[in-house]
């Protein structure tokens, strides 16, 4: 189904879809052939946006088992939306009509965890944990683990973060153009699962 006629809804079926064959172990590797990529050299068509972790263990693509061309990543170290992943995400709503934003948060975030265990950090990674802290600060106290709470709770803020987002994002989500669903990564299952 070419992202021209795929809804939201069918987008995120289509991606649950890959994601069963990826934990079953039953992959099909759609669109990866030297046609594929022969196919995109015109332009692209994705049928979802997935803002993810930067972790290496959270490969977008292989999870879904989607191919060149089906979804378009934006990846940073705890799922941080910062200018330039924000613009990022409204180019791929907005001009290549993107029905599905879907924010993928993962199971033993390092970032979160790094937040989590407090003290001081180095260079450019002080940023990161600056914008988390108070997420994380948010769940401490609450029954369970504190880096999954706060996960959790990174990924419901970040959906109710971009679908407010002024000018290009909150529009669209109005108009019904745009959904933004928010979700989690088990690494010890490799199941992706609806966050609410």
């Amino acid at each position: 189904m070419g992202q021209e006629t795929m809804t939201a809804e069918a987008a995120w079926q289509a991606l649950l879809e890959g994601n069963r064959r990826y934990v079953a172990g039953t992959l099909a590797h759609p669109h990866q052939s030297p046609q594929r990529r022969d196919e995109v050299v015109a332009g692209q068509h994705p049928f979802a946006i997935v803002l993810s972790c930067s972790d290496s263990r959270v490969p977008v693509e292989v999870l879904f088992d989607q191919g060149i061309g089906d979804i378009f990543v934006v990846r940073t170290a705890g799922n941080i939306v910062d200018d330039v992943a924000l613009g990022s995400i409204e180019y791929a709503a907005k001009h290549l009509h993107v029905p599905l934003l879907v924010i993928l948060g993962h199971q033993k975030c390092g970032a979160i965890a790094a937040t989590a265990g407090g003290g001081e950090a180095p260079g450019h990674i002080a940023s990161i944990v600056q914008i988390l802290r108070p997420i994380v600060e948010g769940v401490r106290g609450q029954p369970g683990d504190v880096v999954e709470n706060a996960v959790h709770a990174n990924v419901r803020h970040l959906v109710a973060q971009l679908r407010s987002s002024q000018p290009i994002l909150s529009h669209l989500v109005h108009e019904g153009r745009l959904k933004v669903v928010g979700a989690y990564y088990s690494l010890e299952t490799g199941a992706v699962s609806l966050v609410e």
